[in-house]
């Protein structure tokens, strides 16, 4: 059954890729005001509701997310080098329980679901902004043996 939540706002883009523990990414034009502007004017929302359609994620787990302002800190940006629009998704962390993060948040799987369902929106997100918004070229050629996302 697909969930039944409201549109968040689109993240603003802020931060940097350089910094992100999971991400490698070659040259420096993000391309971000670019991306942050497809995000407003469409992007945002259509990924956003092809992932409801798909994600296990249900509705409570989805407003602790928003309570938390975990969609606030999706990040996306150009990777030139990979031809491919990068993103860094938010989660909770392993210390949850003992940071008492939310009050609402009280098992492993609630965690695990919120943090596979982020990823999961973080790719849809980066693969409808590649296929249908961005439109420049990569400056590079991608090597041939690069996973696709």
């Amino acid at each position: 059954m697909p969930l039944d939540a409201p549109l968040p706002d689109p993240p603003s883009l802020a931060g940097d890729p350089d910094e992100y523990e999971d991400v490698t990414v070659q040259g420096t034009d993000y391309h971000r005001d670019d991306l942050e502007r497809f995000l407003r004017e469409g992007a945002w929302r259509d990924a956003f509701d092809s992932w409801t359609t798909d994600t296990d994620l249900d509705r409570e787990a989805f407003d602790i997310a928003v309570d938390l302002g975990l969609f606030e800190e999706f990040d996306f940006f150009w990777d030139d080098f990979a031809d491919r629009v990068g993103y860094h998704a938010p989660g909770l962390p392993e210390t949850w329980k003992e940071r008492d993060i939310h009050p609402d948040l009280d098992s492993w799987e609630t965690v695990s679901a919120i943090n596979a369902s982020l990823a999961e929106l973080g790719s849809e997100v980066a693969r409808v902004l590649k296929a249908d918004y961005v439109d420049w070229e990569a400056e590079y050629d991608a090597p041939d043996d690069l996973p696709d996302f």
